[in-house]
């Protein structure tokens, strides 16, 4: 990006966490061996990328340690077990499998928003609608959106149960999406 590291060290400031000019030096010399988690992420979002591509830098180191003190292993071999991007975990422990569960929510979320969103429309066209054939054009393709979300709905309520049998917290629902949560023996946790 040709910053100096003056210009790096302001783009920290602004974000809300200084990195001093000299410790950035520090870091890019090699002088500073040991980044804690949250600097990554300053840096990070500083410099336009995710944190994961300052922890293994693929396609610009071709060999990176995966841990410390370990012999170097291929960069992309590296971030691939990082980011659990091989899913070797997600039929692992509960807390491997968490971020997949929670991956799979948020998919089962969007789609049961959009189906809801979907049926909710159409049957204002029906409402709507002058003439029969086009009330009859607008029920059809509520019927499929309302078959859309039912099976989303079933989807998240399953995800859901996986996640508080593993003891994982429920994301709030909006209140479309009330009737997923029946009243099934388990209840969110509030803090």
């Amino acid at each position: 990006m040709k910053w100096s590291a003056q210009d790096l060290a302001d783009r920290c400031e602004a974000i809300g966490f200084p990195i001093p000019r000299n410790v950035i030096a520090n870091m890019e010399s090699g002088r500073r061996a040991v980044l804690p988690l949250v600097e990554v992420m300053v840096l990070a979002k500083a410099l336009y990328t995710h944190p994961i591509h300052l922890i293994y830098p693929v396609g610009y180191v071709e060999e990176v340690q995966q841990l410390p003190l370990t012999y170097p292993v291929d960069s992309a071999k590296a971030m691939r077990w990082f980011a659990d991007l091989d899913q070797t975990f997600a039929a692992g422990p509960a807390n491997h499998s968490m971020l997949h569960h929670h991956l799979a929510h948020g998919e089962a979320l969007a789609e049961a928003l959009a189906a809801t969103t979907g049926e909710a429309r159409q049957r204002e066209v029906a409402d709507q609608a002058a003439e029969d054939s086009e009330r009859a054009q607008a029920l059809r393709a509520q019927a499929d959106f309302a078959e859309r979300a039912a099976h989303a709905k079933y989807e998240l309520r399953r995800v859901r149960r996986e996640i508080y049998a593993e003891g994982g917290f429920l994301p709030d629902l909006p209140t479309t999406l009330a009737d997923v949560d029946p009243d099934e023996g388990y209840e969110r946790d509030t803090v």
